[in-house]
């Protein structure tokens, strides 16, 4: 059982920034745009926007993954997003992905929005078929193809 804490940057930010970078290196092959600073700026931003759309999770007192969740608008329509779905690689695979999930669904039920939408690399398969499984489906692409937007449906 997972526990969820708001996202200290301070206290967790060399964490936080190798879990951004690593997803960089999973999703792209390369940290190469990856920007620490740009990244913690925008972080804090959206903190104190949603901070319980920001949070850590821990197993008993590790730090083994990280959620990044806000509201938005697409398309003159109120969604929800997912900025960041993450685990440590030794934890994937281990159904611990469906908490950060159910995570998600209460954060964008409280927010009243019954859709929510996320961006991930073609070449992301395991991510990719996370997501299918979680119900989510192909929307269209977008960055010149680089990524692909999906959307899923709340409850």
């Amino acid at each position: 059982m997972l526990r969820f804490e708001p996202l200290d940057v301070e206290k967790y930010k060399n964490k936080i920034l190798a879990f951004r970078r690593d997803s960089f290196v999973i999703s792209f092959g390369t940290d190469r745009d990856f920007h620490a600073g740009d990244y913690l700026m925008w972080l804090q931003k959206k903190i104190s926007q949603f901070p319980d759309g920001f949070v850590l999770a821990f197993e008993k007192d590790q730090v083994i993954g990280q959620l990044e969740l806000s509201i938005r608008e697409y398309e003159g329509k109120r969604i929800g997003y997912v900025h960041l779905y993450y685990l440590i690689a030794k934890k994937r695979g281990s159904g611990l992905g469906h908490e950060l999930h159910q995570y998600a669904m209460r954060f964008f039920e409280k927010h009243g929005v019954s859709e929510y939408h996320l961006r991930v690399s073609p070449t992301n398969v395991r991510a990719r078929a996370f997501y299918k499984k979680n119900g989510m489906k192909r929307l269209t692409n977008e960055c010149d193809c680089k990524v692909l937007r999906m959307k899923g449906t709340v409850g």
